[in-house]
């Protein structure tokens, strides 16, 4: 028998092996490396030949490598999100792999299909409808950065951020479109990877979101208006900042970074004081026998005393890639960062993880991260600032008698007592005070993502989250310092735990019919933060004894939501986004517990229109309008989370019966207000959104109005029965509007050569509307206060005039332009200068902020630099105004130092309430240069090196004869009194990766 299917066989298998043959032998391969603006290899790029299903991704530097493709003339078509896709002519030769030069791709500015973060998910960025801004890490503020909004410092139009000071660590007031809230918080809420975090008062750190490594940030995503915010209802009123961390990356082999920072860091300038000749010249002049004997043979410049260059060095070793099939990334950091105020440090250790596995054939996505942090903190006591500026600088640091006051000198009375009235030695109250704390921090979620099997349209999304804090801390003082002599001494101890749960549930059905898409979201949340602090800032003796009994607190706040979203689109032209959340806290009675907080959003791609849809000119133009209500429940008060709650608390040790020989506090009624409820924000936004040149240039502008209605504010009771001076409740209306502009440009783009240039601005206007007394005399809230005397405040909250206005006696100059002492205009007309002639004068907010950053690179070598400028915007020199007068010079049996103001004013009493005092403190400041190189890599594909030279606190403009026109102290805004300069530091860095 004859087996012919062998030969059948035989030649069906040379024939699939000739064609293959002739199949290689007209086919060859394409190689090279794609690179981004900074010259770095681009992982996860994608590079086609057009026409075909040949190609490939990129790998961890950026190469790539397309085999079997077509010999003859093809073109490779390069893209990856958020640059522009780049097409270019190539030969390729059969047999053969064609080297290709290296592909340098330009960022996309417009980033049109980009999934940009939005509350519970992400959308395409051509169907937004709100105001939302996005940074990532390309654009962040580079340099030593040790707090996480510092790295969007001056990126956003509209977002005002300004630190509270020079001090490592100190923490930043957050503006987005002015306050909205007069007593409430007027911070954002933030949002890291899905998790509300809760940024109040930590005890033993001065900033929450220091204890977060800014090295894991990779965007910040900034929703401004109510159409973006209202999906947060209650907490939404001051905007939103989700902050997206690091994750690991799909089909990529893992690959290590190491990134080392070291820097040096300097005061730039000083308060402007008498030097000691200067200062004796002033005392024989103006003072007298006894202020005359007090004057000391030495030349101290205390100022010089208490500061220090200080030194910063901040590692971080960062782990990403896939193990097997699953993304993965981890990280650890160390920052060591002294202050330029002695004593003072900040040392913090971090670590990460992000695992994000799919399952079920992809229908499962797991996220699950997780980050920790340990601070320590070694504060320096503020007050020395204020006290180097004041103290005589003809004394010496020390006496020379190492028994009394650690040898310190201080003023003493004429029977060799301790001046208890004295300004204190600055370098003995750093030196002699330790205060130190130690804070933990867990930050983390598990989010499960199901697109159900059956119905692939329809997702299920779970969240759980946690943010836990443990903090501890103590102030200790021996009892030979002055700072507590008469008290022997103090050893305040503190301690702090803080939970906060989330529970967030939604379903998501996502569906495209013909040329409609729609999104349709609805979820329910739940979360709680718990505040227990068992040892509530008590004191022991220095042997540890307990002299005053620690009485803990423990708080709750939870809050339950619903809520819901749907998003229509309509061919890629028309979208409508409408949202409605109901928020539940315990922070109010029966009846107002819940509210409602409802808002649409509405855009038109007119790019996509007919008349637009072929021109070359504009390459996106959109219009977008938007209303919602959000809330704010975020009440400052010593009530905690119950302020509607009768309640008593422990009273202070003054407040105590003796019964024998012990003494028992007291327990004493706290004011209360049953009628509590939220305050409400609408806000009506219209923007537009534009593109011109394929990208090159884009941006976008905003009007805005936001009215605030039932202002949660202090405020005096109308009723005694009360038994408090203050109590919160809901008064008044305030409104914020304004403009936004913002600009991208891509001005050279070359394969050499790439500079991208981004600028903002943004104007707002602020005004109080209502305040609900209509007392005729009512002249408005007083706030601010200041130093020079007990009780005074130099703002005020009053109807028809912006938060915070300064309040002021119009000052009279004579014809040397002058103050003359005393006299002031008689604002009221009643024929008397008198207190009662102040006016609201200036405001401490800035009418315009700017922001200009740009980034270029030329080959390896790339420049970036940040400028802001804040316009309109007035300080209070609470430094003048207490040392630039007689009075200040000598009082009770010591000396104080004054400043040069004193020529100009000859003031011999203080004049606090002149308007003489209230300066123009707009400014321009370059925060950050950056000059980077990246050297050739040790083994080509495997290594890359870069380093980088930083300047921070460049330089600035102003016209403010302070230290610093941009003041934020934490509890006032714009009264510059004991302020901690911002130093200028030098960063050498390195940055390691393979």
């Amino acid at each position: 028998m004859k087996h012919t299917y062998l030969a059948k066989l035989l030649f069906l298998l040379l024939f699939v092996c000739a064609g293959f043959t002739s199949a290689f032998a007209q086919t060859g391969a394409v190689s090279g490396r794609v690179l981004d603006e900074k010259s770095q290899g681009v992982p996860g790029a994608t590079v086609l030949i057009e026409g075909t299903t040949l190609g490939s991704s990129t790998n961890s530097d950026g190469t790539y490598l397309i085999q079997n493709v077509p010999a003859g003339a093809q073109t490779l078509v390069t893209s990856f999100v958020g640059y522009n896709a780049k097409r270019q002519a190539v030969t390729v030769t059969a047999g053969q792999t064609t080297a290709l030069p290296d592909i340098s791709l330009a960022e996309n500015t417009t980033l049109l299909s980009e999934a940009v973060v939005v509350g519970y998910g992400t959308q395409r960025r051509q169907d937004v409808t709100g105001s939302i801004a996005t940074i990532s890490e390309k654009q962040f503020v580079q340099g030593q950065v040790t707090n996480p909004e510092q790295l969007i410092q001056g990126k956003v139009a509209g977002v005002q951020i300004t630190s509270g000071g020079g001090a490592p660590g100190a923490g930043s007031q957050i503006r987005i479109r002015g306050g909205s809230s007069l007593n409430a918080n007027n911070d954002p809420l933030i949002v890291i990877d899905g998790v509300p975090v809760d940024n109040s008062e930590n005890k033993g750190v001065s900033n929450p979101l220091t204890l977060v490594n800014p090295n894991d940030i990779e965007t910040f995503t900034v929703l401004k208006d109510a159409s973006a915010t209202a999906i947060y209802g209650s907490r939404a009123s001051n905007g939103v900042i989700l902050i997206t961390t690091k994750k690991g990356l799909s089909g990529e082999k893992l690959r290590v970074n190491f990134n080392s920072q070291a820097s040096i860091s300097q005061k730039t300038k000083s308060i402007k004081v008498l030097s000691a000749d200067e200062f004796r010249n002033l005392v024989n002049t103006y003072g007298n026998a006894s202020q005359k004997a007090l004057l000391g043979n030495s030349n101290t410049n205390w100022q010089e005393e208490i500061f220090r260059k200080a030194y910063t060095f901040d590692n971080n070793l960062s782990l990403i890639g896939s193990v097997g099939k699953v993304p993965i990334r981890a990280s650890v950091g160390n920052t060591m960062q002294e202050g330029i105020l002695l004593t003072n440090k900040l040392s913090r250790n971090t670590g990460s993880i992000s695992i994000t596995p799919t399952l079920l054939d992809n229908h499962l996505r797991i996220d699950i991260n997780a980050k920790g942090s340990w601070v320590d903190n070694t504060f320096a006591d503020a007050g020395a600032i204020g006290n180097a500026a004041r103290f005589d600088p003809t004394q010496s640091i020390t006496t020379g008698d190492d028994s009394r006051f650690g040898g310190y000198y201080e003023w003493l009375n004429g029977d060799k007592t301790l001046n208890t009235n004295g300004t204190r030695n600055p370098v003995a109250q750093l030196n002699q005070k330790r205060d130190r704390s130690t804070a933990k921090r867990a930050i983390g979620n598990i989010q499960f993502d199901y697109k159900f099997h059956f119905l692939p349209e329809l997702r299920a999304n779970l969240n759980l989250g946690y943010d836990l804090l443990r903090s501890n801390g103590t102030t200790f003082v021996p009892a030979y310092s002055a700072l507590e002599f008469s008290n022997k001494g103090a050893n305040n101890i503190y301690s702090q735990k803080k939970d906060n749960k989330l529970l967030d549930f939604y379903l998501e059905y996502a569906k495209q019919f013909g040329e409609h898409r729609l999104t349709v979201l609805g979820g329910y949340s739940y979360q709680d933060f718990i505040r227990d602090q068992p040892l509530d800032s008590y004191q022991a003796s220095a042997d540890g004894t307990i002299i005053k009994p620690a009485f803990p607190f423990k708080t709750q706040n939870t809050l339950v939501s619903f809520f819901g979203r749907v998003n229509y689109n309509f061919k890629d032209r028309y979208s409508l986004t409408a949202t409605l959340r109901e928020d539940g806290s315990s922070r109010f009675p029966t009846g107002n517990k819940f509210g409602t907080f409802p808002a649409i959003g509405l855009a038109w791609r007119l790019k996509e229109e007919d008349f637009l849809k072929s021109s070359s000119l504009f390459s996106d133009l959109k219009l977008r309008v938007g209303y919602g209500i959000t809330g704010q429940q975020d009440i400052e008060s010593a009530a905690g989370n119950f302020p509607y709650l009768a309640r008593y608390t422990v009273g202070e040790a003054s407040a105590s019966y003796q019964f024998g020989d012990q003494f028992i506090n007291t327990l004493r009624p706290e004011g209360y207000n049953t009628k509590l409820k939220w305050e409400e924000t609408t806000t009506y936004n219209a923007g537009l959104d534009y593109g011109f040149l394929d990208g090159r240039i884009s941006g976008s502008v905003d009007v805005y109005l936001r009215k605030t209605d039932d202002l949660l504010a202090k405020i005096a009771p109308s009723a005694l029965t009360n038994l408090t001076n203050e109590i919160i409740t809901n008064i008044g209306s305030l409104e914020n509007k304004g403009i936004e502009f913002a600009l991208n440009t891509n001005p050279v783009r070359t394969n050499d050569l790439n500079w991208n240039l981004n600028f903002n601005a943004a104007y707002n206007e602020n005004k109080i509307t209502d305040l609900g007394n209509t007392l005729p005399d009512f002249t408005g809230y007083a706030v601010g206060g200041i130093g020079g005397g007990v009780g005074n405040n130099i703002q005020i909250n009053s109807v028809g005039y912006s938060a915070n206005s300064f309040y002021v006696q119009k000052q009279v100059y004579d014809a040397n332009g002058r103050p003359i002492q005393g006299l002031y205009a008689d604002l009221n007309g009643d024929g008397k200068v008198t207190i009662d002639d102040r006016y609201r004068y200036k405001t401490p907010a800035p009418k315009v902020t700017m922001g200009l950053g740009s980034n270029a690179s030329y080959k390896k070598l790339d420049l970036a630099f940040t400028l802001r400028a804040n316009l309109g915007n007035y300080a209070y020199n609470n430094i003048n105004s207490q040392q630039a007068a007689l009075a200040g010079l000598s009082t009770n049996g010591f000396l104080q130092n004054l400043t040069p103001d004193i020529y100009n004013t000859n003031f011999t009493t203080y004049q606090l309430f002149s308007d003489y005092y209230i300066e123009n403190a707009s400014f321009l400041r370059m925060d950050n240069v950056t000059l980077g190189y990246n050297l050739r890599p040790v083994a080509e594909g495997k290594t890359s090196v870069r380093v980088t030279l930083a300047v921070q606190n460049v330089f600035t403009v102003t016209k403010y004869s302070g230290l610093d026109p941009e003041i934020n102290t934490g509890t006032s805004t714009g009264i510059d009194n004991n302020f901690y300069p911002r130093p200028r530091t030098f960063t050498l860095g390195l940055n390691l990766g393979f």
